[in-house]
């Protein structure tokens, strides 16, 4: 919750709430353990996030009681995919309580058009649907319409999209092919209100208006008893006590931005505040932009295209700074660009900036220039202009260009528009927005830009590694891949308008940070100088397995592409049961049993997955053969033990369920799912490099330098944990300072405690912290077991060496802290370390003797165990 805001209480939350964490029952209620049906599952292109199941969870709570919820509000996030939520409603009222019926309406044309995209728009990429829709076993079809038909036909859902406006023009006047409310009131329909705090004239107003918005979808929602209104928004402003009291008891389901952001699903955003003339903040944003993408093609992000937004306040200022902005990268020259970086490098306190100034300072500045001039032109240029009737993207072919700035055939990098874009902008790769010319300071208008700021926060979930993520993944990590997950707004330095904004960042729990200096505690760990004169520090050497080109051959079985279970279970039970914390459970009141569904060494079953791999493509020959270059046919790999020839599928099912193995179509959703989990291990590990068991050495000063931590001084993350801690006593540190986190923090108490010991024995003892922002030392899985091998092709960077040398042998401990939160996540890596030992591993090119172990995981409460293990490691 942002700082000072009032909490309210919501009724219908904490019931929600207390029902969902309730652990006996009196009576079985099937909606304590609702989970999303695969009807639901199946036929959306986009796997609902954990928020998004909860929000079905809580609609499904609410339609299963006595009490029936006819309205109620969806207070969801911007950019955390309300309309994905949405089409998942419909395919929940459609199959658990036959509406047919749907009216989507908002407020502006705009977001109109972006919603007949996702739910009508087959060829479209925003679509949301998989193509077809089918719920047990029968085609399903999304057809538009303007009236409702009288007779509905059974496997059609009838979906009206029509703005507010319109909406009340048509229901306000007698006109042919016009909607009329007798017909609404003879079959019961579902309203999905967009940006639903549009609708609340009449409360506000606390006048009972006739043509008011909000009183027309009352009379709609009022004409037949059975309707529902299920609105959506992210900005409903209950701090006024009559918006309050009308949604108190109707807001089903609540995920804030800030809430958000810290799940990871959005970009980190920061504030770039200067001073600066209009074409300084175009400059700096533009240099700032191309860095991003030269960033993201130096470590193999395909088609990365980071957009620009200069936003105005009046049309014709925007139209000049169009002008003004061509006109510089067109006069754009050598002696120009080295005179800005110069200049600017003096001046800044952006700690971004100042990276991108040195980095652009060392570059060939005529490269650089024609770079820019290619890149920002005219072609990749484009000016949209708010109207008070439609918005920004009432133009369709604005729209068009605007709903496809991610498409790799879109050329636009630069997006000129007024004040700001309206709902309904799509968009996932804006990364920079510049304010530009003088403008007013007013709360409205600093609401406007925190809510445009919060839609260009949207994630944009880009390859990496093979590996698509819709969450952050570069958070502490290598500031330069922390820009591919970042917006910057680059605004004045007004005080007034700042704490404006900032006021309207609280509203919104909108969480951003300043890129000042002063905003950051900027740690530094500089390597001892008495290290520096040591020999360990001027010859010794560090050890890291050598990484090989994965030959075709090597894909030769599911193993290889990390999965080698030979069972796949897939959790079909929804039964409940109910008994007291110590009563007994009988034989014949066990809710749930494991039973086989299919077995693929098996003739009888066969038919089985020959259906389920038709019905997903990737199971063709002609696109599996791209992912398994040794496969020769589909049937091999059916029935070879090196792919599904071994393999059982498993459900776990109530207890009581007998049919199971008659109901073709559960046993077919059920393969179906565990293909699913055999086709992402294929897709997500097929890389072209993996680790041996071949270690060479690299000089230690490589890795040993000196090196930066900043950290946030407002931020909630885990990085608020992090501080320095002093080790200038500790002559077997080789940092100044640690700059930790608590349980590393503890690792390096453990250490000093052995310290003692060790240096009996030890000419020289040094722990070294392998810091992950210089990134230069990292491990790599490789085989040493054969065929129960799971291959993992990326780099683990362990957080701590132990370095030791008695003057005849030299040991190198590899030991990694882990929170109890990622054991299971990065379980292989700690079977990595436990791997590397001298029988296991060739040193290449080294007469010394030395000895490389890997120590297991150190977590809270195990330091004795690790005391004792590289205590045994070590005689």
């Amino acid at each position: 919750m942002a700082k000072g805001k009032q909490i309210k209480e919501l009724p219908l939350l904490e019931e929600i709430k207390e029902f969902q964490e309730q652990l006996n029952l009196f009576k079985i209620d099937e909606a304590l353990d609702y989970k999303v049906g695969d009807y639901i599952k199946d036929n959306l292109k986009h796997s609902l996030r954990p928020y998004q199941a909860q929000a079905l969870y809580a609609l499904n709570y609410t339609q299963t009681r006595d009490k029936k919820y006819r309205q109620l509000l969806f207070n969801m996030a911007t950019g955390s995919g309300k309309t994905d939520t949405m089409a998942a409603v419909i395919l929940y009222m459609y199959v658990e309580y036959n509406y047919q019926n749907f009216i989507f309406v908002a407020n502006t044309n705009a977001v109109v058009a972006k919603t007949k995209e996702n739910f009508l728009n087959e060829t479209s990429p925003k679509y949301l649907f998989n193509t077809p829709i089918s719920i047990d076993g029968q085609r399903i079809e999304i057809m538009s319409v303007n009236r409702f038909p009288v007779i509905q036909e059974p496997g059609i859902i009838y979906l009206k999209l029509t703005t507010i406006q319109s909406l009340a023009n048509e229901l306000g006047s007698s006109r042919e092919n016009g909607l009329t409310y007798e017909e609404l009131e003879k079959n019961k329909l579902v309203i999905l209100a967009d940006e639903a705090h549009h609708f609340n004239a009449s409360t506000k107003s606390q006048k009972v208006e006739e043509k008011s918005w909000e009183i027309l979808l009352d009379k709609i929602r009022n004409s037949n008893e059975a309707n529902r209104q299920f609105e959506f928004t992210a900005t409903i402003d209950i701090d006024k006590e009559l918006v309050y009291e009308k949604y108190k008891d109707k807001i089903v389901y609540k995920y804030d931005l800030d809430r958000f952001m810290n799940d990871g699903y959005s970009k980190n955003v920061y504030r770039l505040e200067a001073q600066n003339e209009d074409g300084v903040k175009m400059l700096n944003a533009v240099l700032l932009s191309q860095y991003r993408k030269r960033v993201a093609q130096r470590v193999g992000i395909e088609n990365f295209k980071p957009v620009i937004l200069f936003k105005s306040n009046r049309v014709a200022n925007s139209k000049q700074a169009k002008i003004d902005f061509l006109e510089m990268i067109a006069n754009l020259n050598v002696e120009k660009l080295a005179n800005f970086l110069t200049e600017q490098n003096s001046v800044s306190h952006s700690t971004t900036l100042k990276r991108v100034y040195k980095y652009w300072m060392h570059q060939d500045f005529a490269e650089t220039v024609v770079e820019l001039k290619r890149d920002f032109r005219p072609f990749t240029t484009i000016n949209v202009n708010d109207t008070a009737k439609e918005g920004v993207l009432g133009d369709k072919n604005d729209f068009n260009n605007l709903n496809t700035l991610e498409d790799i055939n879109n050329p636009l990098r630069t997006v000129f528009a007024v004040a700001k874009l309206t709902e309904g902008w799509d968009v996932l790769n804006l990364y920079d927005i510049v304010r530009i010319g003088e403008q007013p300071v007013t709360a409205s208008q600093t609401n406007s830009e925190a809510q445009l700021i919060g839609r260009g926060a949207r994630y944009n979930p880009f390859v990496y590694q093979g590996k698509k993520s819709y969450t952050r993944r570069f958070d502490r990590s290598n500031p330069d891949l922390e820009l591919l997950e970042s917006l910057f707004y680059h605004t004045i330095n007004d005080v007034k308008y700042i704490n404006n904004l900032l006021k309207s960042f609280n509203k919104l729990n909108l969480v951003t940070e300043s890129d000042s200096e002063n905003d950051f505690s900027i740690f530094t760990a500089t390597v001892k100088e008495k290290f520096k004169k040591s020999k360990v520090y001027k010859f010794g050497k560090l050890y890291r397995n050598q990484l090989e080109e994965v030959p075709e051959s090597a894909y030769n079985s599911l193993g290889s592409y990390g999965f080698n279970r030979d069972t796949i279970t897939i959790d079909k039970n929804d039964s409940t049961l109910e008994h007291t914390r110590n009563e007994e459970i009988r034989l014949d009141e066990v809710s749930s049993r494991e039973v086989i569904i299919a077995d693929f060494s098996k003739d009888r079953d066969l038919r089985l997955l020959k259906k389920a791999m038709s019905r997903d493509t990737f199971f063709r020959f002609a696109e599996l053969s791209k992912w398994i270059p040794t496969l020769k046919s589909l049937d091999e790999f059916m029935t070879s033990k090196n792919w599904l020839g071994n393999l059982r599928i498993n459900a776990t099912v109530p207890y009581n369920k007998l049919d199971f193995q008659q109901d073709n179509n559960f046993r077919l959703t059920v393969v179906d799912q565990a293909l699913a989990q055999v086709k992402s291990s294929i897709k997500s590990n097929y890389l072209k490099l993996r680790g041996t068991n071949k270690f060479e050495a690299i000089p230690l000063k490589e890795v040993v330098i000196d090196y930066q931590k900043r950290v946030s001084k407002n931020t909630t993350s885990i990085q608020a944990k992090i501080r320095p801690e002093p080790m200038d006593k500790d002559d077997w540190f080789v940092y100044d300072q640690a700059i930790v986190d608590g349980l590393e923090k503890s690792l390096i108490e453990m250490i000093r405690g052995l310290v003692v010991e060790l240096k009996k024995e030890y000419k020289e003892v040094f722990l070294i912290r392998n810091e992950e922002t210089i990134n230069k030392f990292k491990l790599y899985d490789f085989d040493n077991d054969g065929s129960s091998y799971v291959a993992h092709y990326e780099g683990f960077m362990p957080d701590f060496l132990l370095y030791l040398d008695n003057g005849t042998v030299t040991y190198q401990l590899f030991i990694e802290p882990k929170g109890e939160q990622l054991l299971e996540k990065d379980s292989w890596k700690e079977k990595l370390l436990k791997k590397i030992n001298p029988e296991n591993i060739e040193l290449i090119g080294e007469n010394a003797d030395v000895r490389l172990y890997g120590v297991k995981f150190f977590r809270y409460g195990n330091g004795r165990e690790i005391e004792t293990e590289i205590t045994k490691l070590l005689k």
